[in-house]
């Protein structure tokens, strides 16, 4: 039996289901049907609203890209004006994103399952690497040209993008049994991000 659903509730209501299904059941679990069945709805209806399958992922990324560039910006502001600390909480905040979102940190990032010339998805990619540029730029603490800026950029992005990456896959999991007492993930994570401060 289908749901009635006011005008708007509907696609909302199959994002929130898709986000679901992704993060519980993983990628491969998340088709149109899927979506449609656990919100109680006709098949059609997910194509009604998304168009196919790379609509629907697309679009669901849009809303990952919106949350995670919000998280970043929240934890510079609340760091204050120090371009050290500010860096360093945005690096919590990356990985912090990854790990409470693991389905979604993914999909965000899995350019081939996704459509960048929608609308939306383009908008919150553009917002979220401002909020990582920002950080990045701040952390600067020399003049630079433009390939120097472009590679310090890297260097940071991948620095928390592959920290959360591992720590998702489990690669770090013998690094981090191997460390003394009760350190943990955490413990690594901030060691990393003040040893890259200390030395920048």
């Amino acid at each position: 039996m289908t749901r009635p659903y006011h005008h708007g509730d509907l696609r909302e209501a199959l994002l929130a289901a898709a986000e679901t299904i992704l993060e519980t059941e993983g990628l491969p679990a998340l088709t149109l049907r899927a979506a449609a069945r656990a919100v109680g709805v006709s098949h059609a209806a997910p194509a009604n609203h998304f168009g196919d399958m790379t609509g629907l992922l697309s679009e669901l990324a849009a809303v990952g890209y919106q949350r995670f560039g919000a998280a970043l910006a929240t934890a510079m502001d609340a760091a204050g004006p120090d371009p050290r600390l500010r860096f360093q909480a945005m690096g919590r905040a990356y990985v912090g994103f990854a790990r409470a979102h693991p389905g979604l940190f993914v999909l965000m990032f899995r350019s081939e399952r996704l459509d960048a010339s929608r609308p939306a998805l383009r908008a919150a990619i553009d917002a979220s690497r401002e909020a990582l540029r920002q950080a990045i730029s701040a952390r600067s603490t020399a003049p630079a040209g433009p390939l120097q800026m472009a590679a310090q950029a890297a260097a940071y992005w991948s620095l928390v993008h592959g920290f959360a990456v591992l720590l998702l896959d489990g690669r770090l999991n013998g690094m981090i049994k191997a460390l003394p007492g009760p350190a943990d993930a955490d413990d690594l994570l901030e060691a990393m991000l003040t040893t890259v401060t200390l030395a920048g």
